[in-house]
């Protein structure tokens, strides 16, 4: 019986420890309409002015033209896959999580530069951008030695 209940225990531990993965596309995860795509979300970025600050690493855009250059480049190597709401927060609610970069780089009277985009957007235009910009990401593991 005892053997039984930590069975039990130890199967209940391991779901929930499953159900808290923090991958893109787990069910703990916040999520977006599934059905975002690329071509929009490069369209909608385009449309949105946001290559006037940014650069995406690998998409054909015009180069970032603002004064100060922001550099915050998107896309590119990372070492774990970034959330979709990690994404969206940063595109709506920019002061959230500020960039890790030089302060003077990012903000102006302590705030991102960037417009917060909260009522600037559609939810089908966040979800196509957020589409777009995780198609730009690539995940490096570091070798073992390393982490």
């Amino acid at each position: 019986m005892q053997f039984r209940f930590r069975l039990l225990i130890a199967a209940a531990l391991t779901m929930v420890c499953a159900a808290c993965t923090s991958n893109r596309h787990s069910a703990a995860a916040f999520h977006l309409p599934p059905d975002g795509d690329i071509e929009r979300g490069r369209q909608a970025f385009l449309d949105l002015g946001c290559n006037s600050c940014h650069s995406v690493a690998g998409a054909d855009l015009p180069k970032p033209t603002v004064q100060p250059p922001v550099p915050v480049s998107l896309g590119g190597l990372v070492d774990s896959p970034l959330s979709d709401a990690y994404l969206a927060t940063s595109i709506i609610y920019p002061s959230y999580d500020l960039a890790p970069y030089p302060k003077n780089q990012v903000t102006a009277g302590g705030k991102s530069r960037m417009p917060h985009y909260d009522e600037r957007m559609t939810v089908r235009q966040l979800a196509d951008i957020v589409t777009f910009l995780q198609s730009r990401y690539s995940i490096v593991r570091a070798p073992e030695a390393y982490r």
